[in-house]
């Protein structure tokens, strides 16, 4: 029987191969190679190429027909590590910048302690999904029969979080996770000299004036008893140091936990973009897509959850603030109900998609265990 030393240093060794290796969404070939080699020498059934690269892995213990999935993110960020680690990036510009090798790592660590000791009933399914930072991943798995394929009745997920104690576990019952929608405004007239601006239509000044107006939508069109927040991210023209743009593009994304906000968001940012059309004798264009849906954790389930936590962590928490970043499990909780959990980093953390950012090889352990913990509570044994 493997020991608790054993267990985190080998999971340690595999947090750091998987860093040195990133690889970004859909590419995350050989870090699925990796993971379906591992679950095999634990005897755990496996099944490769879910949605391009998932992985499920498959444990069955006793004779209750239930089934739960555990899920984990393998893929990686474009962003050039700056951490200065021995396991430091070896693929210049992608980076683990977000902890999906931790996540992966302690997924496997459940993955082996559970086949090892067992004490459950029922079917465990190890998800390891691909391609969670642009939200795709967990779409491209449901699409390709995961639900069908690999039944389970519910889902969990954890997620590291900088600034929390290692240890510590945190999540709430209801939204705890925002939509994401992006968007792109494009603003067409007429380019000319910088010289004789009355000689055309130019997008800048439009656009400059859009960005301003964009920021009503929030503080004057939604509830102020609701979340919501958009962002401009980018503004681009076809201008130079002398020339006046004739077209221009605005892009950056709005967060809300309800899609009635996100609908009335998209409704303005369109009324807007006509009157900025108006104002200026312009052509605007919208496009407005919903890439992640809102992570809603069952009320019943997060309760479970916590209580498995209970027997594993430190400090446990009910009551963490919803957060307006996105996250691709929330698909999965749209087909099952389950909870999302938030485990600790440590005080010290540099920010989640920071070059200085690196998962903390001491939560490895307590994620490994938080997830046995869960399958054995909603799987118990009698």
């Amino acid at each position: 029987m493997t020991s608790t030393a054993q267990r985190e240093a080998e999971m340690t060794a595999w947090r750091h191969d998987l860093h040195a290796n990133p690889e970004f969404g859909f590419e995350e070939k050989r870090t699925a190679a990796f993971v379906a080699e591992t679950l095999r020498s634990f005897g755990i059934e496996v099944a490769e190429g879910i949605g391009g690269t998932g992985v499920v892995g498959t444990l069955k213990r006793g004779t209750s027909n239930r089934a739960i999935a555990l899920r984990a993110d393998m893929d990686a960020l474009r962003i050039t590590e700056a951490t200065g680690a021995p396991w430091t990036s070896t693929r210049s510009g992608t980076m683990h910048a977000c902890g999906h090798d931790g996540h992966t790592s302690m997924l496997l660590g459940a993955a082996r302690l559970l086949a090892e000791e067992g004490g459950f009933d029922g079917t465990v399914r190890f998800i390891f999904q691909p391609a969670e930072e642009w939200g795709r991943g967990a779409l491209a798995m449901l699409k390709d029969g995961l639900m069908e394929r690999f039944p389970f009745e519910e889902a969990y997920g954890l997620h590291n979080m900088p600034g929390l104690p290692v240890g510590h576990v945190e999540t709430r019952a209801g939204a705890v996770m925002a939509a994401e929608d992006n968007f792109e405004i494009v603003i067409r007239g007429k380019g000319g000299h910088a010289a004789r601006p009355q000689w055309g239509r130019e997008a800048l000044v439009p656009a400059c004036a859009l960005v301003m107006d964009l920021q009503t939508i929030v503080s004057r069109r939604v509830s102020p008893a609701d979340v919501a927040v958009v962002s401009v991210t980018e503004l681009l023209t076809d201008g130079t140091r002398n020339a006046l743009p004739g077209l221009g593009r605005v892009l950056g994304d709005a967060r809300s936990f309800r899609p009635e906000v996100s609908a009335k968001i998209e409704e303005e940012m369109r009324r807007i973009a006509q009157g900025i059309a108006i104002q200026y004798a312009v052509e605007t264009e919208v496009t407005y897509t919903r890439e992640f849906v809102p992570c809603i954790n069952h009320a019943g389930l997060t309760a479970e959850a916590l209580a498995a936590a209970d027997t594993v962590s430190t400090k446990t928490s009910s009551d963490c603030e919803p957060m307006t970043a996105s996250e691709d499990f929330a698909q999965f909780l749209a087909h099952v109900p389950g909870c999302f959990l938030f485990i600790g980093n440590g005080e010290a953390s540099a920010p989640l998609h920071h070059p200085g950012y690196d998962f903390n090889d001491k939560a490895l352990l307590h994620g490994a265990q938080l997830n046995a913990a869960i399958a054995r509570r909603r799987l118990p044994t009698i």
